[in-house]
């Protein structure tokens, strides 16, 4: 016969044993709904990733232009005070991979104005659009339309442009063998009526002045 003690003893180690249970099945319930949201909470992080929402939080970034671009020096050249020839400014521009991108470089730095205090051959607001390089070495520069509306017109101003865009493009690019002025894509007849623009330009030598004939 089993004495007091000893059901007592039996008693204490059956609770034990059931209290053990029921820490490990609740255990079980907590890991099994733990593992649940974790699956439910990588299932929603998947489907936001990608979507217009996450776009907004989190937009791509482009890893080209977290790159720091390098830069080379171009001479760009402006009127002199006369606007009867041309004299060159030192420019720092972005290296571009290709030729037509070097190029839109170029006319940007020129759209920009001198920093020297030379006469600028186009008026401030004009923008490139984008510059194209056929075969034939032919720039196609597509310029805004504030080209036609803000240019000052005349002759010697319309003339003062074009040389200077088409001796600053072929100088610095070498691809480059004439220049070709487009207005929001399309061809015009002159910039405000004066000087025939409907042939490709090719660069005039004899405009430039050198920039040691300069400083003398």
């Amino acid at each position: 016969m089993t004495t007091k003690r000893q059901r007592r003893s039996e008693d204490v180690k059956e609770k034990k044993k059931k209290k053990s249970t029921k820490v490990l099945y609740l255990s079980m319930i907590i890991g099994g709904i733990v593992i649940l949201l974790f699956l439910f909470f990588i299932i929603l992080i998947n489907a936001f990733i990608g979507s217009p929402q996450w776009q907004r939080v989190f937009p791509e970034v482009d890893a080209d232009a977290l790159k720091i671009k390098e830069k080379q020096v171009a001479i760009i050249w402006f009127s002199d005070q006369q606007e009867l020839l041309l004299v060159g400014e030192k420019r720092y521009i972005f290296k571009e991979n290709d030729a037509a991108a070097q190029a839109k470089e170029v006319v940007k730095a020129l759209l920009d104005g001198s920093k020297e205090k030379k006469v600028n051959t186009f008026p401030a607001g004009v923008s490139v659009l984008d510059v194209k390089i056929d075969d034939a070495g032919i720039a196609y520069v597509n310029f805004s339309g504030n080209l036609i509306k803000l240019h000052p017109g005349s002759s010697s101003t319309e003339m003062a442009s074009i040389n200077s865009l088409t001796s600053s493009l072929t100088q610095n690019i070498p691809e480059i063998k004439k220049v070709k002025i487009l207005v929001e894509g399309k061809e015009l007849t002159s910039i405000k009526g004066h000087i025939s623009t409907s042939k490709a330009f090719l660069p005039n030598p004899d405009l430039l002045v050198s920039m040691k004939e300069e400083k003398s």
